[in-house]
C-alpha cells in the first residue's frame, strides 16, 4: 500500500509518498515560492538522488498537478491508483483528537478553526479540496498537529484571562508538533524496552520551529507552544515567550500596527532577530565561533529557554525516565545538546561527551543513547519521522472505519454511561486496621459490574488541607488499597491526584484513611480515575477494539453533543458494557442517569502502534502497515 502525505504552507507544498509495506519513502519533494519569482520544485527519489528545477506555479491547485505528474513519472504510479492521501492540518481545535476520514462535515469543521490558525488552516483546506477533486477515488484523511496535546489538563491549557474567552472563543493552549512528539516518544519507549504507559518523558523538538513536551504515560500533559506556535522557546524567527505588555508598548510608543507586530514576532524575531544574521542555527554558530557577541547571545538564549522548560516539566512530571532530543537542531547539533544539559548533574541528568560527539541518527538508525553512566535519567537522540507517523495514523483511521462499517450499526453501538462517585478499594491488611482484625466487608448493594458491590462500610479521607467524610468502600477486597476522588475533592483535601487507570499508583499522593477502629496512612494510591469502558471480549470484537486501546465517545447531554476523548478500553469476560466518568464531568456535561454514548473512533492502540511496543525490533522501515494497525 502507498500513502501520499501532503503538507502545505502559505507559499509551498511538501509531499511524501511512502510504501507502507516497507515503511520507506518512495518519493518526496517540495514546491517552493508558489506564485512568486524563483518558484522551483525539488524532489528526491527512492535511491536518494535529488534534483531541483524551476517551475511556474501560481497556486496550490496547480502545484498538486505537478506532484501527481511527478509521482506518475518518477514512481510510476498513476493518480487513480493512489488509494490513501493524508493531509497535515495544523489546527484541529478541541473537536479532533485523532485522525479522521475527510468528508464535507470535516471540511466545514476545519474551516471553522481557521480563525485559530489563519495562516495555516485555510491553506490546508484549499489543498484538501483540490486533492479530493483531482483524486476522487482516494480516501483522504486529516491528521492534526494539535491532536496529541488534547490530553493537556485544563489547569495547564487555560490562560489567566477572563474565563469566557476560553469557554466562548476557544482561547487556550493547543500545542503543536504533536506528530513528532508522539513519534519520538514511541521510539524512545521501543529503545528503552518499556511500555510507553510506564514512562515519563520530556521530548524536545528543536528546529526552525521548536517546542518541548511533557509526556506522562503516553499522554501529553503540557507543551511549550500555546494558542499558536509563537509561544514557548526562542525559535528561528519566532520570539517565544514574551510579556504581553511588550505588544501594547510597541503599538503605543512605536505606532506599530497589530499586523506589523504580528509579523515582527513571527518572522523577524528569534535567532534571526537577536543575532541579526540568520534564522539558521548553523550560520549563527559559525558567527559565534568568529566572535560575534549577538550570535553568541542568541545561542545562549535558545539553550537557556530549552533548559528552563526541561526543569519545569521535570517538576510537573515528578520524575523523568528520559530526555529526548529530536528535530534538525536536536538531532544534529551536539554543541547545543551539551549546552542545554550543562550543570544538570544534581538533577540526575548527564551527557557523555564522547557519546554525544559520535552520535548520529537517521531513519535507518533512529535512536542513540548519549547518557553519562551516572545519569539517573536517560538522554536520547531520536530521528523524527512525522510523515511516517501521519501515514500510519491514516491507515489506523481507515482500518477502524472499515471494520466498524462492516460489524456495527448506530443502534448496536449505544454504550450506557455510569457516573462514578468517589470511593475506596481496600486490601485485606487495611480492612483489618480500619474495621478490626478479621472484619468482612458487608455488601449493601450490587454494582453494574458483575461481582462488584458497594459496602455498608465507609471511611473518612484526611489530606494535607482538609477532610472528606463518609466515603464508601467498594468490594471485593483488592491486592492494593486505592482511593478515587473527583477534581473538586482534590482541592478540599489539598492533593494533586493524577488522572490514572485503576491500579497505576506509582508516584500518586498520600492520604490518611480513618475508620471506626483505626487509621491507615497510604503512602500512595490517590487518583482521579481515567475515563474507561468496561466490555466483554464479544463487545470488543464488535467494536473492533482491544484491551488498553484509547477511544473517543460521543455523548448527548441536555441539548448538546459532547466528545469525550482519552477513554480507555477494559476487556474482561465478567464485565458488563458501560462507560464510567466521574461526578464532576457528568455534572458539567449535564448528563442524565440514562445517558448513553457512541464510540466514534480509536485515538490510540494499546501502548501506541504495535511496531513501538516490542523490544528493540528491526528499524521501522521493515515493518508493514498491517503490523502497525494491530495491537500487540
Amino acid at each position: 500500500m502507498k500513502v501520499l502525505i501532503l503538507n502545505g504552507g502559505s507559499s509551498s507544498l511538501k509531499y511524501h509518498l511512502l510504501d507502507m509495506d516497507s515503511g520507506r519513502t518512495v518519493l518526496e519533494g517540495t514546491i517552493s515560492n508558489l506564485g512568486l519569482e524563483g518558484c522551483h520544485h525539488t524532489y528526491t527519489d527512492h535511491t536518494g538522488r535529488s534534483r531541483t528545477y524551476d517551475v511556474v506555479v501560481a497556486d496550490h491547485e496547480r502545484a498538486l498537478k505537478i506532484v501527481f505528474d511527478s509521482i506518475e513519472k518518477k514512481a510510476r504510479i498513476p493518480g487513480d491508483q493512489l488509494g490513501v492521501v493524508g493531509h497535515r492540518v495544523v489546527h484541529g481545535g478541541e473537536r479532533f483528537q485523532g485522525p479522521v476520514i475527510i468528508d464535507a462535515a470535516v471540511e466545514e469543521a476545519i474551516a471553522g478553526y481557521s480563525q485559530l490558525a489563519p495562516l495555516h488552516n485555510p491553506v490546508n483546506l484549499r489543498i484538501i479540496r483540490a486533492a479530493r477533486a483531482q483524486l476522487p477515488g482516494a480516501t483522504h484523511v486529516a491528521v492534526f498537529d494539535t491532536a496529541f496535546h488534547n490530553t493537556v489538563p485544563d489547569y495547564a491549557s487555560v490562560y489567566g484571562i477572563p474565563y469566557e474567552y476560553c469557554r466562548d472563543d476557544h482561547v487556550r493552549r493547543y500545542g503543536f508538533h504533536g506528530n513528532s512528539h508522539e513519534y519520538v516518544a514511541l521510539r524512545a519507549s521501543q529503545y528503552l524496552e518499556r511500555p510507553l504507559r510506564r514512562l515519563k518523558l520530556i521530548t524536545c523538538h528543536l528546529g526552525n520551529g521548536a517546542s518541548v513536551c511533557a509526556i506522562d504515560r503516553g499522554r501529553s500533559i503540557d507543551t511549550s507552544m500555546g494558542f499558536t506556535p509563537l509561544e514557548g522557546l526562542v525559535m528561528g524567527t519566532r520570539c517565544g515567550d514574551v510579556d504581553p505588555a511588550v505588544i501594547t508598548y510597541l503599538a503605543r510608543e512605536k505606532q506599530l500596527s497589530l499586523d506589523a507586530i504580528d509579523n515582527m514576532l513571527n518572522k523577524e524575531s528569534g535567532l534571526l532577530g537577536i543575532s541579526g544574521i540568520s534564522s539558521d542555527m548553523l550560520e549563527v554558530q559559525r558567527a559565534a565561533e568568529e566572535g560575534d557577541p549577538r550570535a553568541l547571545l542568541a545561542i545562549k538564549m535558545f539553550c537557556y529557554r530549552v533548559k528552563k522548560y526541561i526543569g519545569c516539566y521535570m517538576l510537573a512530571l515528578g520524575w523523568v525516565n528520559a530526555i529526548v532530543f529530536t528535530g534538525g537542531i536536536g538531532e544534529r547539533s551536539r554543541g547545543i545538546r551539551s549546552r542545554i544539559l550543562q550543570n544538570t548533574e544534581k538533577l540526575g541528568l548527564g551527557i557523555s561527551e564522547q557519546k554525544n560527539r559520535i552520535c548520529e541518527v537517521d531513519r535507518g538508525h533512529p535512536a542513540f543513547d548519549i547518557s553519562h553512566r551516572s545519569s539517573r535519567a536517560r538522554v536520547l537522540v531520536v530521528a523524527t519521522n512525522e510523515e511516517l507517523m501521519m501515514a500510519r495514523k491514516c491507515l489506523e483511521a481507515i482500518d477502524y472505519d472499515r471494520t466498524t462499517r462492516i460489524s456495527t450499526t448506530e443502534a448496536i453501538r449505544q454504550i450506557p454511561i455510569g457516573i462514578s462517585a468517589h470511593h475506596v478499594h481496600l486490601c485485606r491488611a487495611d480492612v483489618d486496621e480500619l474495621f478490626g482484625k478479621g472484619h468482612r466487608l458487608t455488601e449493601a448493594k450490587p454494582l453494574s459490574q458483575p461481582g462488584q458491590f458497594a459496602c455498608e462500610e465507609k471511611v473518612d479521607l484526611v489530606g494535607p488541607r482538609g477532610t472528606v467524610k463518609g466515603v464508601r468502600i467498594l468490594g471485593p477486597e483488592r491486592r492494593q488499597s486505592q482511593v478515587e476522588i473527583s477534581r473538586t475533592e482534590e482541592f478540599k483535601l489539598g492533593v494533586d491526584a493524577p488522572v490514572r487507570e485503576s491500579g497505576d499508583l506509582e508516584g500518586t499522593p498520600w492520604l490518611t484513611l480513618v475508620g471506626p477502629k483505626g487509621r491507615v496512612k497510604l503512602a500512595q494510591g490517590v487518583i482521579c480515575a481515567k475515563r474507561h469502558i468496561h466490555m466483554t471480549p464479544e463487545d470488543a470484537e464488535l467494536f473492533a477494539v482491544s484491551n488498553g486501546d484509547q477511544v473517543m465517545v460521543r455523548v448527548t447531554g441536555e441539548g448538546r453533543e459532547l466528545i469525550f476523548g482519552d477513554v480507555v478500553i477494559r476487556v474482561n469476560k465478567d464485565y458488563a458494557l458501560e462507560m464510567h466518568i466521574d461526578t464532576d464531568e457528568a455534572n458539567a456535561a449535564e448528563l442524565s442517569a440514562k445517558a448513553t454514548g457512541v464510540l466514534v473512533s480509536i485515538q490510540q492502540k494499546k501502548d501506541g502502534p504495535a511496531w513501538a511496543a516490542s523490544p528493540r525490533p528491526e528499524p521501522v522501515e521493515g515493518r508493514g502497515a498491517a503490523h502497525f494497525l494491530r495491537s500487540p
